[in-house]
């Protein structure tokens, strides 16, 4: 197991305590790109840099069985509760029982996330950050932190589906979306659902470093398609699915 870091970011309480507060109570919050980006201590630079990854995406050939398009990689970490982010060994993706429909115990096989990717100075405190947020759901010693950057596009006779299986759970503790950015897209739209159906929130995520968040233990989530606003050229959206899960 590699170690990514262990030293302690400082902690910004203000926005973390804000997202405990939605999160116990409505168990969804969108966390705006100010927020996120006081937590993480970056700039525009910074988020430039990030993106940048975006343009090495690999297909992903099980959306593409069902008339997606979407490039994306995947990493697998441990997170401590003081902090301490061990990359783990790449292995296949499979998500649990009482999850996502299409894929619930099928094992799914992605590039791995690259090393400019985990080397990131943006990631770890993001991942931090996140952790501290996931802390009002579960008291763990340890979280399973699983990190997916995905790219959906859509062309004039193509729509992308951002969440092909429609509404449903991950099967995790904390479910978060990342907006990475956006170009002549147009939908994309974010719902997070009640167990019974009722729409407990409504967003769509236009603002690069705009953070989604969701207790996935008592909610659903959906993406409508994104179709691109200018039809000679195509769209996509990207974002950084990462779950954690309590061990």
């Amino acid at each position: 197991m590699d170690h990514v870091a262990n030293d302690r970011t400082a902690a910004h309480p203000a926005p973390v305590t804000a997202a405990h507060e939605a999160l116990m109570s409505k168990g969804a919050y969108v966390m705006a790109p100010a927020a996120v980006s006081e937590c993480l201590g970056t700039d525009r630079h910074d988020w430039a840099a990030f993106a940048a990854h975006w343009e090495d995406l690999a297909p992903d050939s099980y959306a593409a069985e069902r008339g997606t398009r979407r490039l994306r990689r995947y990493g697998h970490f441990s997170l401590s509760r003081t902090g301490e982010l061990a990359l783990r060994p790449h292995g296949t993706f499979v998500q649990p029982e009482n999850s996502n429909p299409l894929y619930i115990d099928v094992d799914r096989h992605f590039e791995p996330l690259t090393d400019a990717f985990v080397a990131d100075p943006l990631l770890t405190p993001l991942l931090r950050m996140l952790g501290d947020v996931a802390a009002c759901l579960d008291d763990a010693a340890e979280w399973s932190v699983k990190v997916h950057p995905f790219r959906v596009v859509a062309s004039a006779d193509s729509q992308g589906a951002p969440t092909p299986e429609g509404r449903h759970r991950d099967g995790v503790t904390l479910v978060t979306s990342l907006l990475i950015g956006r170009d002549n897209a147009d939908g994309g739209e974010s719902t997070v659902y009640a167990t019974d159906g009722t729409e407990l929130l409504t967003t769509t995520l236009s603002e690069p470093g705009t953070l989604l968040l969701g207790d996935d233990r008592s909610t659903l989530h959906g993406v409508s398609p994104i179709h691109p606003v200018d039809a000679t050229r195509p769209a996509h959206r990207d974002v950084l699915v990462t779950t954690l899960t309590a061990r």
